[in-house]
């Protein structure tokens, strides 16, 4: 009777240990290598290089930590803790997050706490978070005392553009093209609101691309800075700004909320985001709020935020042709957007007699305030004396506003 039990309780190690094998993240890598396992360990791979560029190489860590972590996990955790069946056809299967999973495909799927988490991307709600800490911590007094750096930040718009039309020439949807356009805007939180709409599945894609090419700005805008101008234009000192009043700091959020959401409604959530940040910035009587707002709210947005978007850029949605052309492109439309800034900065020095140095057309884009310190960076090596800081700031901050006019544009078309 002893050895009954003996022989029934070692039958019962041996199950326990084989099914905790069997579930194992090793097993299921490796036991369907050739079906997809080997593509888990690209992803892996990928995730360690992205944390080896923000944390040995300072490359973005507020963003890529989080992206890279989310990605490791997600492809370790064998779908307990992000299923991208919860979100299959780019919609929300509320049946998943009832505690006890629905069926799909035949397969029981249950919610994991990135699933949970990454709702707030897909309902839109983190990227505009972000834009209201983003709105919190902008001074506009650089745009407001020089008007005229907002055709700059319109003209590095131009990538976003026709990056959308070439993407389309190139066989993507139009959704897709749309989103792969927004790259080009060099924000990461318009390039994820947009994309959660319009093409959901080319998310992880998208967002690495729109991220990375944020944090290597130093690296990829002087090339070009130095192709498009001369020794003679960087040398170029600018006038000091006006003073800008606190009426004027005031007055622009509201009206420049309302003017743009008056004539493109698609853009009220970003913008007005933005906007509503700046204006607990300036006004004066919101101090609490405002600290609140760029420090511990846009902490913990951009915490879920990158987490969960690293989650979605698993082996299938992301190892494909269509990604590689989706970061070539988005690297095409960067360069596009620098490229227009400075060429509109050049028409604009020779139409002011020289009083335009055209580096900062470069600070256009979205990256605020990489591409602004850029543009800096970049005069100073011309000329010591060169201070183009607060000039640069000027376009950058109007580069934030185009992107999500660009983004409201594509919205309206395809929504």
């Amino acid at each position: 009777m002893g050895f009954v039990t003996l022989s029934a309780g070692s039958i019962n190690v041996l199950d326990t240990l084989n099914t905790l094998w069997t579930d194992s993240g090793i097993y299921q890598i490796f036991s369907n290598f050739l079906g997809g396992g080997w593509q888990t360990l690209v992803m892996i791979l990928i995730a360690c290089v992205l944390l080896y560029l923000a944390i040995g190489r300072g490359f973005e860590p507020l963003l890529l930590v989080p992206i890279a972590t989310g990605m490791l996990l997600s492809n370790v955790g064998g779908g307990e803790i992000f299923n991208s069946a919860c979100f299959a056809n780019g919609e929300v299967n509320w049946a998943c997050f009832n505690g006890h999973g629905a069926m799909v495909d035949g397969e029981l799927v249950k919610a994991g706490l990135f699933d949970y988490l990454y709702l707030g991307v897909k309902l839109g709600i983190y990227p505009c978070l972000i834009f209201m800490g983003v709105g919190a911590m902008t001074d506009f007094a650089p745009l407001i005392a020089n008007p005229k750096s907002l055709l700059l930040g319109a003209a590095a718009q131009v990538g976003i553009f026709a990056t959308f039309i070439v993407a389309g020439l190139a066989g993507f949807t139009g959704e897709e093209a749309a989103s792969i356009g927004i790259i080009g805007g060099a924000d990461g939180p318009t390039a994820i609101l947009v994309t959660s709409i319009l093409a959901p599945h080319r998310l992880a894609a998208i967002a690495v691309a729109a991220y990375s090419y944020m944090a290597l700005v130093p690296i990829i805008q002087p090339p070009i800075m130095r192709l498009l101008t001369t020794k003679k234009e960087r040398e170029i000192v600018m006038e000091q700004l006006r003073p800008v009043s606190k009426r004027e700091l005031v007055i622009f959020p509201i009206a420049t909320a309302a003017i743009i959401i008056l004539i493109l409604p698609s853009t009220a959530p970003l913008i007005g985001s933005l906007m509503f940040g700046n204006l607990l910035r300036v006004c004066g009587v919101t101090e609490r709020l405002s600290k609140t707002v760029q420090n511990e709210l846009c902490n913990i947005v951009t915490i879920f935020l990158g987490i969960t978007v690293g989650a979605t850029a698993t082996g299938e949605s992301f190892l494909n042709m269509e990604t590689g052309l989706i970061i070539i492109m988005g690297l095409a439309a960067f360069c596009l957007g620098t490229a227009g800034g400075i060429l509109l900065g050049k028409l604009m020095c020779v139409l002011t007699g020289g009083k335009i140095n055209p580096l900062i057309g470069s600070a256009g884009v979205s990256a605020v305030p990489m591409a602004a310190r850029v543009s800096q960076k970049e005069g100073q090596k011309a000329n010591p004396k060169n201070f183009l800081l607060m000039h640069a700031m000027g376009p950058n901050v109007a580069g934030v506003i185009g992107s999500a006019v660009a983004a409201g544009v594509l919205l309206a078309i395809y929504t």
